[in-house]
Order: C-alpha cells, then sequence, then structure tokens
C-alpha cells in the first residue's frame, strides 16, 4: 500500500510524528527519552508517514551546510518489511531536492545498512555507538 508522507508542520502531524519516535526507540529500542527528543527536534524538519490516516512513520532532517541530515528514521514494527522505509526515504529526498538538497547522510544502526545500500547510499566511517547502540555513517 502507498503511504502519504508529509512535511509535519501542524501541531498533530509533529505529535503524530513523535508518537512513532516515541513507539519505535523509547519503548522498542529502550532510548532514554532525554536522548531521542533533544534540543535539534525545534528546527529539524520533520517528516510523517501516514497509511489509512494512522501515523506509521516518521523522520527528521537537520539541513547542516546544504546537507541533509537523516535522523530518527522510524517504522512501526507491525509495519516493517512491506516497503514503508523506502517510501519515506524516497520521500523525504524528493522533497529536499525541490529544495536544492543534494547531498543527504545519516548514522544507520549496522543492522540497517542494506537497507539504505539499497537507496544508494555508501558506508563512509567505522562503526561507533550512539545512545548505546552501533551505528556507521552512511551518505548519498
Amino acid at each position: 500500500m502507498i503511504m502519504n508522507v508529509i512535511e509535519a508542520i501542524s501541531i498533530e502531524a509533529q505529535q503524530d510524528a513523535f508518537g512513532v519516535r516515541d513507539r519505535v526507540f523509547i519503548v522498542e529500542q529502550g532510548v532514554a527519552p532525554e536522548i531521542e527528543h533533544d534540543q535539534y527536534d525545534l528546527d529539524a524538519i520533520h517528516f510523517v508517514g501516514y497509511l489509512d490516516g494512522q501515523a506509521i512513520a516518521a523522520a527528521r532532517v537537520r539541513l547542516i551546510n546544504g546537507a541533509g541530515k537523516i535522523q530518527r528514521v522510524a517504522i512501526l514494527q507491525a509495519y516493517r518489511q512491506r516497503g514503508h522505509g523506502k517510501q519515506l526515504m524516497l520521500a523525504i529526498e524528493s522533497i529536499l531536492a525541490d529544495r536544492k538538497v543534494e547531498r543527504f547522510y545519516l548514522n544507520a544502526q549496522t543492522h540497517a545498512v542494506t537497507f539504505y545500500q539499497a537507496l544508494g547510499y555508501q558506508v563512509c566511517s567505522e562503526p561507533f555507538y550512539e545512545a548505546g547502540i552501533e551505528h556507521v555513517t552512511m551518505e548519498k
């Protein structure tokens, strides 16, 4: 099914995005709330994906030196492995391409590296730990 991805401009859409992130990162992965929600949430561009009116996906992007740093990519567990992550990432890249953002990078949890590689991202760092979870930096 096709997910509708929007830039979360309204308070309601941002709350939907934060709700997805909370369920994935805080509840499922055990990340501390003060790490999950940081000062960058205030300035980031937030995205939320809806399926049949329910928020099932979220991410945020920070624009740094003309590049988009994609962060907090989250898909609710019941909706994974169905192409929604790819839809979310392609929508983010498309929306930001309209704003002349041509380079993207992210810190991927190592279990998700092959997912991002399939979208054209390449590993460009050694593994490191963030919030107690192994990551690598990837760019496109």
